[in-house]
Formats: C-alpha cells, structure tokens, sequence
C-alpha cells in the first residue's frame, strides 16, 4: 500500500463524548502504517447517519483519501448507521471484501454473520466498514490487507494489466 492516502472514520457515540478510547482506530493506524499507508485524515463521529454521510463525502470529495476505513456502528443495534451511510455516498459496491471477512470471521464466531459491514467505491477511494472492537477490527483487516496494494492500484489507475502479469495480454 505504498503511498496510498488513508482516512480512518470511527462511529462511536461514547467515543465522540469523549468517554471512551478509539482504540479500533488506533488498531487501524497501526496496520495500515505498517502496511506502508498514509493516514491523512482521522475522526471519531456519533453513529449518526448523516454525520456518517458528510464525513465519509469529506473524506473522498475533498481530502481525496485512497482508502477510508470505518470502524463501528455494522452491528444490529438501532444506532449502527455505518453500512447505510456508506451505500448512501459509494457509487459502486465491492461485495467480495466484505464476504471475504465475514467469512474468515465465522471460523472463529457465529457472530461474523451478523456484521452489516460492506464495501464500495466513491471516485477513486474504496470505503471499508470494519468492525468496532478493535480485536474484531485486527483480524478483519489482517484478511483484507493483501488485497489492498492491488485494488487501489487498479483504483487509481496505476495498474499496468488487472488480467494478468504485466506483458501476458499486450
């Protein structure tokens, strides 16, 4: 993920109070740094819809991050806004991200299958929900991380060939 920008969102009503630690985007900044990312752009928000909407806009129309990835509010509870906030401001959806970590999460829980997390594209930045906790939010981030270099070369435009080794079908 050499030089690609990345937003960090975390919906959290105790978090925006100021009476909890995000800790799940501190579990976010640790990853993607290591991984070779740039944080650019970093907030804790109420799990309110449409502060979800305007910060996830924020994110893609004027900081222009690569990547924008969500942390909390996929639940089932009445406040989880994340997922529609996010369909709300993508203009296409990437299905196999979000299948691929509820997939690896059901080895380890039957919970995984109740995330309402997904993922799409706004412009040129893909916009991951990943969960709240930040153990659920390591794992589900270790399965997707070597997808990303790729996705936001194609992304972006830097890709020399998505069908194969560069050369293959010149």
């Amino acid at each position: 993920m050499d030089g690609f920008t990345v937003a960090i969102l975390t919906a959290s009503d105790k978090g925006a109070r100021g009476e909890r630690e995000d800790e799940s985007g501190r579990v976010i900044r640790e990853l993607v740094t290591a991984a070779g990312g740039r944080v650019i752009a970093y907030d804790v928000v109420p799990d309110d819809y449409e502060t979800l909407v305007q910060k996830l806009r924020e994110y893609t129309d004027m900081t222009g991050a690569n990547l924008i990835l969500t942390t909390g509010g996929t639940g089932l509870g009445p406040r989880d806004n994340t997922p529609e906030a996010t369909l709300a401001v993508c203009e296409r959806l990437v299905p196999g991200i979000a299948e691929a970590m509820r997939a690896s999460g059901l080895q380890k829980t039957p919970h995984a299958m109740l995330s309402r997390a997904i993922s799409g594209i706004r412009r040129q930045s893909l916009i991951i929900n990943l969960p709240g906790s930040p153990k659920a939010v390591r794992e589900n981030l270790s399965v997707v991380l070597p997808a990303l270099p790729h996705a936001l070369e194609v992304l972006c435009g830097q890709a020399a060939d998505c069908a194969g080794p560069p050369g293959e079908n010149a």
